[in-house]
């Protein structure tokens, strides 16, 4: 169920967009001033975050470059085209200005939430109990994180997207050449050793078999 934080100081606009998201099936967190959503913000990350501009101290443009990783429609009555494009430059997907219909409203967080979720599933690769961020490349399992070479990450990667399936050395080498280009045969067993090593520290587990004389294959072993 997405979260969505409605940043809004008009107690009527936020309790009326609040029951309509609810309605919707949407979980929703309200803030009433600029400070008081910076204090949510670092709590918790919600799925999307509705921006009003007008907001007792920290204002909604003091408040939008905090916003880290997280979609933001503004919701505003400024109607001016600069102002709008200055938030967009600035960091929003997204600018309705008031007064608004609430189906466009709901039509708008619903196609940001489609774009975030299909952002999500490109940049992690899953495989049981390991995780791999391809935006950071960054190695997650049971709560703990990894930092891999760039090495290591590219081969990890072509092994997550192949799970299961033995994938040759020279087809390794091959798919791999654009990101580490100094990468050999011979050294191709160092970079899956240390990786080997850095996999079990965080699981406990192998999950790089070799195939003997054709290459490796990612699968769960005790």
């Amino acid at each position: 169920m997405p979260n969505i934080l409605i940043i809004d100081d008009d107690a009527h606009i936020n309790d009326i967009v609040s029951k309509a998201l609810q309605s919707e099936g949407y979980s929703v967190s309200s803030a009433y001033s600029g400070t008081e959503a910076l204090l949510l913000l670092s709590q918790s990350k919600p799925d999307l975050v509705l921006l009003d501009l007008m907001l007792p101290g920290l204002s909604g443009e003091e408040l939008l470059p905090q916003i880290k990783d997280i979609p933001v429609i503004v919701v505003s009555a400024k109607a001016d085209v600069t102002d709008k494009v200055e938030l967009l430059i600035g960091g929003a997907v997204d600018y309705i200005t008031k007064p608004f219909h609430m189906e466009e409203l709901l039509a708008r967080i619903m196609v940001q939430l489609r774009k975030n979720e299909r952002y999500a599933e490109r940049s992690l690769l899953a495989y049981r109990e390991i995780t791999l961020d391809t935006d950071k490349h960054t190695l997650f399992a049971n709560g703990k994180e990894q930092k891999l070479t760039r090495t290591e990450y590219a081969i990890l990667k072509l092994l997550m997207q192949n799970p299961e399936q033995v994938v040759a050395k020279l087809t390794i080498l091959d798919r791999i050449s654009l990101d580490t280009p100094d990468c050999t045969e011979d050294s191709l067993k160092s970079h899956i050793y240390n990786l080997r090593k850095k996999l079990k520290a965080l699981t406990g587990k192998e999950y790089i078999s070799a195939v003997w004389g054709i290459g490796f294959m990612l699968n769960e072993k005790s």
